[in-house]
C-alpha cells in the first residue's frame, strides 16, 4: 500500500503550486469557521453587559468583520471548487495518458487474455474516482484536522470537564471506523471488478449486435447481461451493508457526543461550574467539531472508491510488455527482405503443447511464398513471429541476417506490411483510414495508393468521396471495399516485406478477383508470404510451403508438389 500511495502522491508534482494554494485556502476556510463561535461567545458573555450604545457599535463592527470573513471564505471555497477541481482533472488526464500509452506498449499476449470492456473501465470509471480522491482527499483531511484540533484547543480553554465528556467517545469511534474501513475496502474493490465485467459484456454485445440479431439471440444476451448485472448488484448490496453500518454508527457517535456534552453541561451549570455563555459557545463548537467528522466519513468512502480504483490502475501499469526493445537494439535499415527461421519453436503461454517445432526456413528477398496447410497448423502464428507480435520460444527469426530481437520493434514493423482477412477500419473518413499507413502523407499520395489498390473508383462514388465517414469499423462499406482500403494503406506504407493472411477468403468471387489483382500489384518486387486456404489462389506462387503440426513437410512449386502427390496434392484436390 505504501508504494501505491507514494506513486499517487507523485501525481501532484507538476501542480505543486496549485496544490499548496489549494491547501492554503482550505486552511483559511476552516479558520474562519472556527472564528464565528468565538464571536457568539464574546457577544453573549461580554457585549450584552456593555452600555447599549457601545454594545451597538461593537456589534456593528463585529458584523462588518464577519461579512469580510464570509467574503474571504467565498473566495477560498471558490478556488477550492474551481481551480482545485481543474487540478484534479489535469491529474486524471495525465493518468489516462499514462495508462493509454502503457496499453500501446503491451504485447499481443496481454490482450489475448483481456476483455476490452474491463480495460475501458480502468481508463474511465476508475480514473474519475481517483481524480476525485486526489483533489478532495488532501483538502478534506486538512480542513478536518484544523477544525478538530482548533475546536479541541478552544474547547479546553472554555471547559476541561466538558471537553473530556466530548472526547471520551472519540477513541471508540475511530476503532469502529477502522474495522468498518477494512470491510468497505474489500467490498468496493469487488464493485470495481463487477462493473468492469458489465462493461466488458456490454462492449462485447454492442460490437457483435449484428450477429446477435441475425441469430435472434437478444433474449440470451439479456440473460447473460442480467447475470452480470445481478452479480454487480450483489456486490453493491454488500458494500452498502458495510457503508450503512459505517454511516449510521458514525452519526450515532456524533449524537452521543452531543448528548454527553448536554448532560454534563446541564449538571455543571446547575452546580455553578460553567457559565451559560460558555455552554452555548461550547455547543456551537461541538457542531464545528462534528462537521469534520462527517467530512471524514465522506472522505473514507471516497478513499475506498478512489484507492481501489488506483490499485486496479497500478495493476495494469505493473504489467511488463513481453515484446520490447532489447538493450542495445538498433534501427533496422536498408531492408532487402531476406527472411530466415533458424530452429524456431513456439508455444503460447497457456499452451499445453508447442504450436511450432524446430522450423528451419529461408525465404530470399523478393520471393512470393505461399503457406498452406490444415487449420491449427500454425500458419498465422509463424507469420506473427516475423513482426515480433510474439517472441520465439526457441531459435531465432532473422531479416537480412539480423536477429529481429536485436533491432528496434518500431523499425522492424515499419518494414512489414500486413493484410488480414479481418480488416479493421477506424471510425472516421476514407482518407484518414488510408493515411494510417503513412501518417503525414499528402492527399495526392493517398489517392495514388487508392488507385494502385483498385479503390479509387468506388471511393469517388461515395457521397463525399475521400471525406466520407465510413462508420464504426467501416460498417458502411462492403467486405471487398474494406479490404481494398486496407491494401491501399499498405501501398502507402510501401514496405519491403508483405504478409497476406487469408486476405481474400471472406470475399465473393467478383470482389476476390479485384482484390487479387491489387494484391499481385502490391507483391511485385517485395518479399511476400501468403497464407491461403483456397489453394487455387496461390498456384502462381514461386514457392509453396506445406505446414503441419510436424513442421514444414513439403516445399516446391505447384507443379512439383502435385507430382509429389503428397499432402499438398491431397489438399488441392479436396479444395477443387
Amino acid at each position: 500500500m505504501g508504494k501505491n500511495l507514494r506513486k499517487m502522491i507523485g501525481y501532484y508534482k507538476p501542480y505543486i503550486g496549485t496544490f499548496l494554494l489549494d491547501m492554503f485556502f482550505a486552511i483559511v476556510a476552516s479558520a474562519i469557521a472556527l472564528v464565528i463561535p468565538l464571536v457568539v461567545r464574546f457577544i453573549t458573555s461580554e457585549v450584552i453587559y456593555m452600555d447599549p450604545e457601545i454594545a451597538k457599535g461593537n456589534i456593528i463592527r463585529l458584523g462588518i468583520i464577519l461579512v469580510i470573513l464570509v467574503i474571504l471564505q467565498f473566495i477560498a471555497n471558490f478556488y477550492i471548487s474551481d481551480v482545485g477541481h481543474v487540478m484534479g482533472s489535469k491529474m486524471e488526464a495525465n493518468m489516462r495518458s499514462e495508462i493509454f500509452s502503457h496499453y500501446q506498449k503491451l504485447s499481443f499476449s496481454f490482450f489475448d487474455d483481456q476483455k476490452v470492456g474491463q480495460l475501458m473501465s480502468r481508463i474511465t470509471t476508475d480514473l474519475f474516482e481517483i481524480s476525485e480522491l486526489l483533489h478532495h482527499g488532501p483538502e478534506n483531511i486538512v480542513i478536518s484536522v484544523i477544525k478538530i484540533v482548533g475546536a479541541f484547543i478552544i474547547l479546553t480553554r472554555i471547559s476541561g470537564h466538558l471537553t473530556f465528556a466530548a472526547f471520551v467517545l472519540v477513541p471508540v469511534m475511530f476503532i469502529y471506523a477502522f474495522i468498518l474501513n477494512r470491510k468497505m475496502r474489500a467490498a468496493f474493490r469487488s464493485n470495481r471488478e463487477k462493473i468492469a465485467e458489465i462493461n466488458s459484456r456490454t462492449e462485447d454485445n454492442l460490437s457483435g449486435i449484428r450477429v446477435v440479431k441475425s441469430f435472434a439471440n437478444e433474449d440470451i444476451e439479456r440473460q447473460k447481461f442480467e447475470e452480470g448485472n445481478m452479480a454487480f448488484l450483489s456486490a453493491k448490496k454488500k458494500s452498502y451493508f458495510y457503508m450503512g453500518f459505517f454511516h449510521s454508527g458514525m452519526t450515532a457517535f456524533t449524537l452521543l457526543i452531543n448528548i454527553a456534552v448536554i448532560v454534563t453541561g446541564g449538571i455543571m451549570i446547575s452546580e455553578g461550574y460553567v457559565r451559560i455563555p460558555d455552554f452555548v459557545a461550547f455547543l456551537l463548537y461541538i457542531n464545528t467539531f462534528t462537521d469534520p467528522i462527517r467530512t471524514l466519513i465522506d472522505f473514507t468512502e471516497q478513499f475506498q472508491n478512489g484507492y481501489s480504483g488506483f490499485e486496479r490502475f497500478m495493476e495494469i501499469l505493473s504489467v511488463e510488455p513481453d515484446i520490447r526493445d532489447n538493450e542495445g537494439a538498433v534501427p533496422l535499415t536498408d531492408v532487402k527482405g531476406d527472411i530466415e527461421f533458424s530452429d524456431v519453436s513456439f508455444k503460447y503461454k497457456d499452451g499445453a503443447h508447442r504450436v511450432l517445432r524446430h522450423i528451419d526456413l529461408k525465404i530470399e528477398a523478393g520471393l512470393y511464398v505461399a503457406l498452406v496447410g490444415s487449420s491449427g497448423g500454425g500458419k498465422t502464428t509463424l507469420c506473427s513471429l516475423i513482426p515480433r507480435f510474439y517472441d520465439v520460444t526457441n531459435g531465432a527469426v532473422k531479416i537480412d541476417g539480423k536477429d529481429i530481437r536485436e533491432v528496434t520493434v518500431k523499425s522492424l514493423r515499419d518494414h512489414i506490411g500486413i493484410v488480414q482477412q479481418d480488416v479493421y477500419l477506424f471510425a472516421g473518413t476514407v482518407l484518414e483510414n488510408i493515411a494510417y499507413g503513412k501518417p503525414g502523407a499528402s492527399r495526392e499520395e493517398i489517392i495514388e495508393a487508392a488507385k494502385l489498390a483498385n479503390a479509387h473508383s468506388f471511393i469517388e462514388e461515395l457521397p463525399n468521396g475521400y471525406d466520407t465517414d465510413i462508420g464504426q469499423r467501416g460498417i458502411k462499406l462492403s467486405g471487398g471495399q474494406k479490404q481494398r482500403l486496407s491494401i491501399a494503406r499498405v501501398f502507402l506504407k510501401n514496405p519491403p516485406i508483405l504478409i497476406f493472411d487469408e486476405a481474400t477468403s471472406a470475399l465473393d468471387n467478383e470482389s476476390e478477383n479485384i482484390v487479387k489483382e491489387s494484391l499481385e500489384k502490391l507483391a511485385k518486387d517485395r518479399t511476400t508470404i501468403v497464407i491461403a486456404h483456397r489453394l487455387s489462389t496461390v498456384r502462381n506462387a514461386e514457392r509453396i510451403l506445406v505446414l503441419t503440426e510436424n513442421g514444414i513437410e513439403e516445399s516446391g512449386t505447384h507443379e512439383e508438389l502435385m507430382k509429389l502427390n503428397g499432402i499438398y496434392a491431397g489438399l488441392y484436390k479436396w479444395n477443387a
